[in-house]
């Protein structure tokens, strides 16, 4: 575990890629607000929030200090992230996420899709601050791993109640990521 600024254990796993996994995010023009491309991401998330029929679903890259909703879909519609509530960080219309909130890091490290039916049935995840600051209860997360081998991010659906997953919501979310990961390659393809 790392140590928190308030004297709290973190959680977040330990991440050896990041400075790579940064390097590849600028490489690609990824990581921030850039263009108007990013609005096929924003929708995107609207069909794995429709897919998942959950209330929020994120397009999420991930550098070595913060996380950034490339892709958003919010219950009200609003793509700066205000229904994220505190755990949103200002800037970019709240896009962008403390690298040590949510469940997308996990993800990330492991490199594998995550189920959480309730996070509160984890102590290990049911401490983290999404559970407060936005209410999340269940979890669907998968890793977007690039051509190159890099975890860039994730795809997630999440929702403010628990919900049964199971399996099939395992293959749910795997399915957009590896979607997603062919929109990236077709994007650099245009933009080498």
């Amino acid at each position: 575990m790392i140590p928190y600024g308030t004297g709290r254990p973190l959680l977040t796993p330990v991440d050896l890629d990041g400075s790579r996994r940064s390097a590849r995010l600028r490489r690609l023009g990824l990581g921030k607000r850039a263009d108007a491309s990013f609005d096929s991401f924003d929708a995107f998330a609207d069909r794995v929030a429709e897919v998942t029929a959950t209330p929020f679903s994120i397009v999420n890259f991930i550098d070595e200090n913060r996380q950034f909703f490339a892709g958003l879909h919010t219950p009200a519609g609003i793509r700066g992230g205000a229904d994220l509530g505190a755990a949103a960080a200002a800037g970019s219309g709240g896009r962008y996420l403390a690298r040590d909130h949510g469940y997308c890091p996990h993800v990330l490290v492991r490199r594998k899709a995550l189920v959480l039916e309730d996070v509160c049935d984890y102590p290990r995840f049911a401490g983290n601050p999404v559970v407060d600051d936005i209410g999340i209860r269940s979890y669907l997360g998968a890793p977007l791993i690039d051509r190159t081998g890099v975890a860039l991010g994730t795809v997630c659906a999440v929702d403010t109640v628990p919900r049964a997953w199971g399996r099939a919501g395992l293959d749910t979310i795997k399915l957009p990521a590896r979607e997603f990961v062919v929109q990236l390659e077709r994007r650099e393809a245009v933009n080498p």
